[in-house]
């Protein structure tokens, strides 16, 4: 429920000049120079002929479409320097966690991950490692390989990752009007430190993790939905823009059937990364299906609102019709 303490009014505003948030609003600018498409590499098909196939640009994840109509997945996330410094331990145990969320909400299953690592020495980067190896043992998805560099003036971390998915693949380019918009959060952690990031990962059991991590992979295969966006920087409000960007669709959102930890303020809960948060559109029939595929594993998933045609984010809140 929503706490009277707050005005609603004045944390949406605030949300809206919120810089994560509005680099969500603006991430296709970021591939411009690309374009929308890019060819992929040429691959021997299943009657040994080349091909080349067209990747759209826009997701986390770059989905390669190879010859037994499986998609190889292949995605990559640099940890922004400042919070590499400030804890470089929980930024190298993200940048494998991170990474294997934007595997799953293509409705894959991570392979392996490599590295690229930049500090002074080879002191100055045992933190990074002891994360990083951290989330490659709680997820079960091997460091195979990278590049490491030990005479740098400045700490730098990347990581990509290999992952695998079948013909049913999960994207943010299909969702259509009037579908239903739906938000798995595993709610079974607590607050980082000091920031936004909602940690149900650092301290829950490996087999939990590799349990939950194979969730989107379940529901793309059942045929329950076409459409997941992995929430990340920007919280819930940013991935809605994200996937608004590439789907062309607008969404109403009731601010009501959000669940959130007790005593956290809407416009913090909002804007937060939660370590497993995902977006789903669906059919109405599907929901409910989709909904206990989660409750199964512990996970709430709440029905939050319906895509529209027209590109435009509201938000109910009791009798009030907000324009974000």
């Amino acid at each position: 429920m929503i706490t009277e303490l707050e005005n609603i009014l004045e944390s949406i505003g605030q949300l809206r000049n919120h810089q994560s948030i509005v680099d969500k609003q603006h991430i296709s600018d970021t591939h411009k120079s690309i374009g929308n498409s890019v060819k992929s590499s040429i691959y021997f098909n299943k009657d040994s002929k080349y091909q080349q196939e067209n990747i759209k640009i826009g997701d986390d994840t770059a989905a390669i479409r190879q010859a037994d109509g499986s998609h190889l997945l292949f995605a990559a996330e640099g940890i922004i320097d400042s919070f590499l410094n400030a804890d470089p331990w929980f930024a190298g145990y993200s940048a494998v966690m991170v990474n294997i969320s934007d595997i799953c909400a293509m409705g894959g299953l991570p392979i392996a991950v490599t590295d690229t690592v930049y500090s002074k020495n080879v002191e100055d980067s045992a933190q990074i490692w002891e994360g990083m190896l951290a989330a490659s043992e709680k997820y079960g998805v091997p460091i195979v390989g990278g590049h490491t560099c030990y005479h740098s003036k400045n700490k730098a971390l990347s990581v990509s990752i290999l992952g695998k998915a079948t013909q049913n693949l999960l994207t943010s380019f299909d969702a259509k009007p009037n579908q239903k918009l739906l938000l798995a959060i595993d709610q079974n952690g607590t607050y980082y430190k000091e920031y936004p990031f909602w940690n149900a990962s650092t301290t829950s059991d490996s087999k939990i993790l590799q349990d939950r991590v194979k969730l989107p992979y379940q529901i793309a295969n059942q045929g329950l939905s076409n459409v997941c966006k992995d929430v990340s920087m920007g919280g819930i409000i940013g991935t809605i823009y994200m996937l608004m960007n590439t789907s062309k669709i607008g969404v109403e959102i009731n601010l009501e059937n959000i669940t959130k930890p007790a005593n956290v303020l809407w416009k913090k809960w909002l804007i937060s990364f939660p370590s497993y948060g995902y977006l789903f559109s669906c059919n109405e029939e599907n929901v409910s299906k989709i909904q206990a595929t989660f409750s199964e594993k512990g996970i709430n998933c709440d029905e939050i609102g319906t895509l529209t045609s027209k590109e435009e984010l509201i938000i109910n809140y009791k009798e009030q019709k907000i324009k974000f």
